[in-house]
């Protein structure tokens, strides 16, 4: 696992793979709380135009700048193919919340280079190492 405080100190921008612009969902709290800590929020959803006051978009290679975590916010059937993506838009991590695991994506990420954290709450952690 990588260092966690270095990649949140190093990150600028979070992309939020199934951020809800509804209140109640553990996406919106935890990334409003990231934005609030400084980091630009991304939300990619196909189902939002705009979430937390960011412009959504469909898919992380509809993104037109460089992601440094892609922080994945979807059940665990789907992160092979985010990861995928996280690759293709050359990402520096990719980050799967609490109850989310794919050990194949995590390796295929990690022969790709990328920094990889799994079945952790970014949010928890920033307030662990960083706040």
């Amino acid at each position: 696992m990588p260092n966690l405080a270095e990649m949140l100190r190093k990150a600028k921008t979070i992309a939020v793979v199934g951020l809800s612009s509804r209140k109640s969902r553990a996406s919106y709290g935890v990334s409003e709380y990231m934005q609030s800590a400084g980091y630009r929020i991304i939300p990619v959803n196909p189902a939002e135009s705009q979430v937390l006051g960011e412009k959504c978009y469909a898919r992380l290679e509809d993104i037109p700048e460089h992601v440094d975590i892609v922080d994945i916010f979807r059940r665990s059937e789907y992160v092979a193919e985010i990861v995928e993506s996280a690759i293709r838009i050359g990402a520096g991590g990719v980050w799967m919340q609490e109850g989310v695991i794919d050990e194949a994506a995590a390796e295929r990420a990690r022969q790709a280079g990328l920094d990889v954290v799994m079945d952790r709450c970014i949010l928890k952690e920033h307030r662990r190492h960083l706040a």
